[in-house]
């Protein structure tokens, strides 16, 4: 599936699969919902819609934000100190569009979502 593509669950399971701390294994997708299993406790996992997640991950990756003049949103990650060396990823909503930038950064263009989440 395009990086550019992904809402939802399967951004969400993208992004876990980019962070270390989420156990791939114990995420599932119940009613549309991601769900890890966080100290046998099954938690909601949501960086795409909940900024208690999403943000951090905004911070730690130095993802800027900039919004278009249609209202769509635009992420940023700087690879290095090359002007034109970035990922950037668009989308409806701040969240979407960093995070989609974040998966871009780590997983590329192209990613290989479940078939229950596509």
């Amino acid at each position: 599936m395009n990086t550019s593509e992904l809402i939802g669950a399967a951004l969400d399971w993208a992004v876990a699969k980019c962070e270390s701390n989420i156990a791939l294994s114990s995420v599932q997708d119940i009613g549309g919902q991601l769900r890890a299993n966080n100290n046998g406790e099954s938690i909601r996992y949501a960086p795409s819609t909940d900024w208690a997640v999403g943000g951090p991950i905004i911070e730690r990756e130095s993802i800027l934000l900039d919004k278009y003049p249609d209202g769509g949103w635009v992420g940023q990650k700087w690879i290095s100190d090359e002007l034109m060396s970035a990922y950037e990823e668009g989308g409806p909503t701040p969240l979407i569009a960093a995070m989609r930038c974040y998966v871009a950064s780590k997983l590329g263009d192209e990613v290989a979502i479940p078939d229950e989440l596509e």
